[in-house]
């Protein structure tokens, strides 16, 4: 809003949009340099003065994905729905690793970037975004070792593959919308820095990461596809896998929800957003 004062000159006042569910695109791309900026100081403070530097990225998925083979795979001998279960594990731990690290860094993201959210004005949006946006470099860099394996245990990509973006966009959706709750509960409620490690714990056993959709009852698996990650995990295995069917209505059900999460986490974030430099 501006007003116009003879005696002083002009006077800006900012303030934010009461529409919550209006997210100003145009201002967005006016910052983006901003969004550049956190982005690129993320991906070097992730990295800086780390002896395997980049190799951090691979050691996660590769760790975990041995547990669950020699426990799951080995010992419980859990099906792998025809796929090597390194195969399997992996085409799981893929996408669920960069959700856990997009709502684990954009939860606390407003918190971490208090003094600059006290000092100029930009779409605080950008904040939570950002934090959504860097774990991709890691996704990129263990999907370039999904393929290594694929080749390893002679597997051939088929034209499911090319559905691959989609399944990752869908990942990128609900983890902004779970980032955007989070962050702007984490203003109000120091508690919820304390509660993500325990929640990113939780919701990993109740994803189908170790084990498979399959053995969840046909009955219930649409009130199960209500965890929006199961969509996305049985999506990605189904790319890599290129054969067999697809769980249709779990997808479905699962983009639903996330889209639902982050049009929810849209209006919540700008309903709190005036108060944020006040209460940070």
């Amino acid at each position: 809003m501006l007003s116009t004062n003879p005696g002083a000159g002009a006077t800006i006042v900012i303030q934010p949009t009461r529409d919550l569910f209006h997210l100003d695109l145009h201002e967005i791309w006016q910052h983006r340099d901003l969004l550049y900026f956190l982005v690129w100081r993320d991906v070097k403070v992730r990295y800086k003065q780390t002896a395997i530097g980049a190799a951090w990225a691979l050691l996660n998925p590769l760790v975990t994905m041995a547990i669950f083979t020699v426990v799951f795979g080995h010992f419980a001998k859990l099906p792998s729905d025809g796929m090597p279960y390194p195969i399997f594990v992996f085409a799981a731990l893929l996408p669920w690793n960069y959700y856990s690290q997009a709502i684990t860094r954009s939860g606390a993201s407003l918190v971490g970037d208090a003094n600059l959210i006290r000092k100029v004005y930009f779409p605080r949006v950008i904040i939570p975004l950002s934090a959504t946006i860097t774990p991709l470099v890691d996704f990129a860099i263990a999907f370039g070792l999904l393929l290594g394996m694929m080749i390893w245990f002679g597997m051939s990509p088929t034209w499911a593959v090319l559905t691959l973006p989609l399944f990752a966009a869908m990942t990128v959706i609900i983890a902004l919308g779970v980032g955007l709750w989070l962050s702007a509960l984490n203003v109000r409620y120091r508690d919820v820095g304390h509660i993500i490690p325990f929640l990113t714990q939780v919701w990993l056993y109740a994803t189908p990461v170790a084990y498979s959709l399959n053995l969840v009852p046909s009955q219930f698996r649409l009130l199960y596809s209500l965890n929006p990650m199961v969509g996305v995990v049985e999506g990605f295995r189904w790319t890599i896998r290129g054969s067999g069917d697809l769980e249709v209505g779990a997808v479905v059900v699962s983009a639903a929800v996330s889209v639902l999460v982050l049009v929810g986490g849209l209006a919540f974030f700008k309903h709190m957003e005036e108060t944020f430099a006040d209460v940070v």
